[in-house]
């Protein structure tokens, strides 16, 4: 699709490479609407996720592969409150034809809402998965949250010309009713970046792996990653195997892996382990390149665009049905879907190894997938198709109130 004249704002609380896939993931949907027509700008704030600022330029628009982008400090962490964004907003807002905003329970996504309301600008809300029950129920700040629905989200939420879902097992897991309309539209990858892989062999020289088998797993080191689960499973693995190891990719950005590494010496596998930390580039692409097998045990995990760039590698995957892409996963052959428990990982884990021409149809179903379904090029289709519909509708109803 190309052509449109459409001015769209995507707000995001922050675009750190720490927090993972949102960021991400609204950088390259930006870019991709922007080679198809669309005048596309970021509002965001410098917050480096958990802590600590983006090196950055603040209070000015950045040209950024074809977007804009602003970022705005912040003056009060916990609730990632920016004065500068919010009288950005008030001035700005009405020059756009739509907002798409990313995420609940910050300022940055709320303040969005509220002036798109005021000033009559259609809006998309996209919960990121804040509405997965596992999250929803079990946060530590629950109370605090339950006030801020009421106060906020729930107003946000029902008032949105849309709610945009990223598939439709998150849209059928939100606990609550929600009035506005429902958008299935999944994330994306662009695949450009993954049709060049580096040597085979680049990350196991340089972790003297050579002749093994490397368990990946590639997120951040989380809570909710099931990391417990892995290490168990993982456990069962190694207990009978000599030639598997375990890799960790990926920050820790909350002191989790203290947890983690507790448990590795518990089950005696400790010097089995790999921790990396964060990767990028090439060194992201020479893991996936080297790695035999995918594996993300996830207690909640809204899309999981970890598993969709394992995939794009052609590396089987093997998830819990908690990440909401299981089913379209499973559905595909291009992966083993388990629940979440150590031994039903194991097992997974267990005949992925033992079965390479298991492993090699796995990988290519899971690449064929991706590029059928979760390629930027295919889904910028769906998401200018939703903004044009929904600033068409916004415009035929402000014309009825006048």
């Amino acid at each position: 699709m190309k052509a449109n004249n459409l001015n769209i704002l995507h707000i995001l609380e922050n675009v750190s490479p720490r927090y993972g896939g949102p960021g991400k993931a609204c950088k390259e949907m930006c870019e991709v609407l922007a080679r198809n027509g669309t005048k596309v700008t970021i509002f965001t704030t410098n917050r480096d996720y958990p802590k600590g600022q983006l090196d950055v330029p603040i209070n000015t628009e950045v040209d950024q592969r074809g977007y804009k982008i602003w970022y705005f400090p912040v003056q009060f962490l916990p609730y990632v409150f920016s004065l500068q964004m919010m009288n950005a907003l008030r001035i700005h807002i009405k020059d756009y034809d739509l907002v798409h905003i990313h995420g609940l329970y910050r300022f940055p996504t709320t303040i969005a809402a509220y002036y798109a309301r005021k000033y009559c600008v259609p809006y998309i809300m996209r919960p990121h998965g804040c509405l997965d029950p596992f999250l929803f129920y079990k946060s530590k700040n629950r109370i605090v949250k339950r006030v801020h629905e009421y106060l906020a989200e729930k107003p946000n939420l029902n008032n949105a010309m849309a709610v945009q879902y990223t598939s439709k097992e998150e849209m059928f897991l939100v606990p609550i009713k929600i009035r506005a309309k429902s958008l299935i539209i999944p994330l994306g990858l662009d695949l450009k970046e993954y049709e060049n892989l580096p040597p085979f062999g680049r990350f196991r020289k340089k972790y003297n792996l050579e002749g093994k088998r490397l368990i990946l797993h590639f997120g951040r080191i989380n809570f909710k990653k099931g990391l417990d689960i892995l290490v168990k499973a993982f456990a069962q693995i190694a207990g009978v195997r000599d030639d598997v190891y375990l890799v960790l990719a990926g920050p820790d950005n909350e002191g989790y892996i203290q947890k983690v590494e507790k448990w590795l010496i518990q089950e005696g596998i400790k010097n089995k382990t790999i921790f990396t930390g964060m990767l990028q580039g090439d060194d992201k692409l020479a893991v996936l390149q080297d790695a035999d097998i995918f594996v993300l045990p996830s207690y909640s995990e809204n899309f999981g665009i970890a598993v969709v760039e394992a995939m794009a590698c052609g590396l089987p995957v093997v998830i819990s049905n908690k990440v909401n892409i299981w089913r379209e996963i499973q559905d595909a052959e291009a992966g083993l879907v388990t629940s979440c428990d150590a031994d039903k990982v194991a097992e997974a884990l267990r005949t992925l190894l033992d079965e390479e021409s298991l492993r090699f149809r796995t990988g290519e179903a899971g690449k064929s997938l991706v590029s059928m379904k979760y390629n930027w090029d295919v889904v910028v289709n769906d998401i200018i198709g939703a903004y044009q519909s929904i600033v068409d509708r916004s415009c035929h109803e402000n014309l009825d109130k006048q």
